[in-house]
């Protein structure tokens, strides 16, 4: 291995997040903010305190009967908190963290450790009090997810304390592991998960320029391609098998949790800029975007990649929570619209049905067509003494809300970049002595008009660049009434200009039906959608019961908006001349009603947009 000064060309992301944003956003999302900050965020540490009584007595016998990745709870509920926080500001829930984050790093044994197993089976992959038979353990998963959250608080709080909790993690995972053959990390098992910790050392190395978290991160990159004595993959040579040109789900290893080790190539190309790192991401990316991501946006079929979008297999939240935080990184390796597209898709469809309306519970699966039940109620065998509630659904479904902190609004070398259309405020410091306010009036994604005030602080040159959907075919875009002639689906559109406070931009997207015609097991059916919302059949809005739907006829779909129990909803003339109310996928199903969103439609045209990865066609 070259040393670290010789192979090092460091690469800036495409599109940045703005930190120290400040968001004030309003309509139904900022509901969903409200309600899983009040119904689980400020309260789940006390109704569940063995999150952290796990830590506390990890050496104490009778040993706690616990789950393989009973150690990431804490780590997956701080990292949704922060990035929840992130967009509302909420003093009370800040001061519940910065308790929170005190008591678990109190628990940070001498040598680093912060796990819930007993002494000596720390980080082995083993331990004698887990649930499943082989005593299997995910120890470093549960270190990776909480030295993520960790350093989330670290960049809000800039506490000193928390960073020396995260680099002793660190140095722990390097003393254990690093050159040393005979006790690799791809020896302890379950390999998608722990193996994870690759990311978050890239991370960790831009934080603090420590080279020895490089070293390590590299060497388990090489061990993402390492056999066992039979020849047989031990992991999922994930970087190999994608410059091969292999789609994800035909990989070694093709469950959700390999998307966090993955995620470390996207760092390795913004560190080395090595360009194999971002083409193998980007391979895996667009392999699942065309084979494995549903109508709703949600990601897996029974935990794992199948190469089919239309596989029936549970569509697991954690599943979602990952393929969206990859595709976050996917942004900013590529600065491509679509990207943010398929970031929308997943947000407003998946990651708003997954969660309660009132924020008290998500699913495990929100699938397709049927039913959505709480976590609590299809794994409840995670459920344990002192945590009724937790599981890796419940801690992590709310990290799906707080991404949008990640990619709302972002920046690039020109200035701007806006990706979140939806009513609220946004205030950014954009250079020094410059702060710019974006105001925005609109009830997407119900309507397809945005209205957004621009103030900066002074007049300034700068680039703002707006998302144009690639499903909005014919978009209209007005700067201070004045029409912008040329404005392109699929892609930014850059307004540079002299900006003035009080500037304004109209926006009018295109919200006519598009369609996604089934395969498979979805054969015959239709998925509708109306600009990003997939349009979905829910028992509680019609007289008419699942199994007698009737069939739509898409040349007269138009349909009119109405006001009901959901963020969108419009009344439709089905084929037979019967009336149809379809809403909103998030909102389908609130109630515990069964759902539809593959219908029945004639004379739907096809997609205006592929599907298909452009790295085949070198586009």
């Amino acid at each position: 291995m070259q040393p670290f000064s010789r192979r090092r060309q460091a690469v800036q992301p495409a599109l940045t997040r703005l930190s120290h944003t400040h968001y004030a956003l309003d309509g139904p999302f900022a509901a969903y903010l409200r309600g899983v900050t009040e119904q689980w965020l400020l309260i789940a540490p006390a109704a569940n305190p063995a999150i952290l009584d796990m830590f506390a007595d990890r050496d104490r016998k009778p040993y706690r009967d616990q789950v393989p990745w009973a150690g990431e709870f804490a780590g997956k509920y701080l990292t949704s908190a922060v990035q929840i926080l992130r967009l509302t500001g909420d003093p009370k829930l800040k001061r519940h963290l910065k308790a929170f984050v005190a008591r678990l790093i109190a628990h940070q044994d001498a040598d680093g450790y912060l796990g819930p197993w007993p002494h000596r089976h720390r980080l082995t992959g083993y331990a004698p009090n887990v649930m499943n038979k082989r005593g299997s353990t995910w120890d470093t998963w549960g270190h990776y997810h909480a030295m993520l959250g960790l350093l989330l608080w670290y960049e809000e709080s800039r506490d000193a304390h928390v960073l020396r909790c995260v680099e002793s993690m660190a140095e722990l995972l390097c003393r254990k592991f690093m050159g040393k053959k005979h006790q690799r990390l791809v020896d302890t098992g379950s390999t998608e998960m722990n193996m994870a910790p690759v990311h978050v050392l890239c991370i960790l190395h831009r934080q603090t320029g420590k080279d020895h978290y490089l070293d390590l991160a590299l060497q388990w990159v090489d061990e993402f391609a390492a056999l066992d004595a039979d020849g047989q993959p031990l992991a999922g040579d994930y970087l190999n098998q994608a410059l091969a040109g292999q789609p994800f789900f035909k990989t070694p290893k093709p469950r959700w949790e390999s998307l966090h080790p993955i995620m470390a190539l996207a760092e390795l190309f913004w560190i080395t800029g090595e360009e194999r790192y971002r083409r193998a991401f980007a391979q895996i990316w667009w392999s699942i975007v065309e084979l494995d991501r549903h109508n709703n946006g949600g990601f897996s079929s029974g935990e794992a990649a199948q190469g089919n979008p239309y596989h029936q297999g549970a569509i697991e939240t954690c599943c979602t929570i990952a393929w969206v935080a990859a595709s976050v990184e996917m942004l900013k390796l590529t600065g491509s619209s679509i990207v943010a597209d398929e970031i929308e898709l997943s947000t407003l469809n998946s990651i708003l049905g997954l969660h309660s309306a009132s924020g008290r519970w998500v699913t495990y699966n929100t699938p397709m067509d049927g039913v959505r039940k709480a976590s609590a109620h299809d794994i409840v065998f995670q459920a344990r003494e002192g945590s009724p509630e937790l599981n890796c659904c419940s801690v992590n479904g709310p990290r799906g809300l707080g991404m949008v902190s990640d990619w709302a609004l972002m920046g690039d070398e020109e200035g701007l970049v806006l990706n979140w259309y939806g009513p609220g405020r946004m205030q950014v410091g954009l250079r020094r002595g410059l702060t710019v306010v974006l105001t925005q009036e609109t009830e997407y994604p119900r309507s397809g008009r945005v209205g957004i005030r621009v103030d900066p602080s002074e007049a300034a040159e700068f680039a703002f660049k707006l998302r144009v959907p690639y499903w909005s075919q014919r978009t209209k875009v007005r700067v201070n009434g004045a029409a912008i002639k040329k404005v392109c689906a699929g892609a930014y559109l850059t307004l540079a200009r002299h900006w003035q406070p009080g500037d304004t931009i109209d926006i009018e997207l295109d919200m006519s039906m598009h369609y996604w015609h089934g395969e498979k097991e979805c054969r015959d059916k239709v998925s509708i959608f109306r600009g990003p919302v997939l349009l979905t059949y829910d028992r509680r809005l019609n007289a008419v019961d699942p199994d007698e739907v009737p069939a739509l006829d898409a040349v007269d779909l138009r349909g009119s908006l109405v006001e009901a129990a959901a963020m969108v909803a419009l009344d439709v003339a089905a084929a037979d001349g019967s009336k149809l109310r379809l809403c909103d996928f998030a909102s389908a199903g609130e109630g515990g009603s069964p759902y539809r969103s593959w219908l029945r439609v004639t004379n739907a045209p096809p997609m205006p947009f592929s599907r298909e990865n452009p790295l085949r066609s070198g586009r």
